[in-house]
């Protein structure tokens, strides 16, 4: 059986952050893991981009790989910095936006 990891080398020592790549004025993503249980995407923002608010059925924890990315939750604002990471709980209204230029892995658990 083949493993659920795609999109990204294996058996190599990696760094995440230089797994995606910033493009001006939008927000890419690279599905890394997608099934029933659990999705892992890695996300890059371009300054003042953003995914607006949203839910999410699973818990959906961010860690921040680069840069200055705010996190909003249920209406609160919340500073992500590099190595900083932040839980959004599941069927919580939340959006992500690029302070700065930003780059994140995001994990859902479902």
């Amino acid at each position: 059986m083949e493993g659920i990891m795609k999109n990204i080398k294996k058996s190599q020592v990696l760094t995440l952050k230089d797994e995606i790549s910033y493009q001006e004025g939008q927000v890419v993503s690279k599905t890394l893991v997608q099934n029933s249980a659990l999705s892992a995407t890695l996300f890059s923002f371009d300054k003042d981009e953003e995914i607006s608010t949203h839910e999410s059925g699973g818990d959906a924890m961010v860690l921040c790989l680069d840069g200055v990315g705010r996190i909003t939750i249920d209406g609160k604002d919340y500073e992500l910095h590099t190595g900083e990471s932040i839980v959004m709980p599941a069927k919580h209204p939340h959006a992500v936006y690029g302070q700065e230029q930003f780059k994140m892995l995001l994990v859902v658990a479902f």
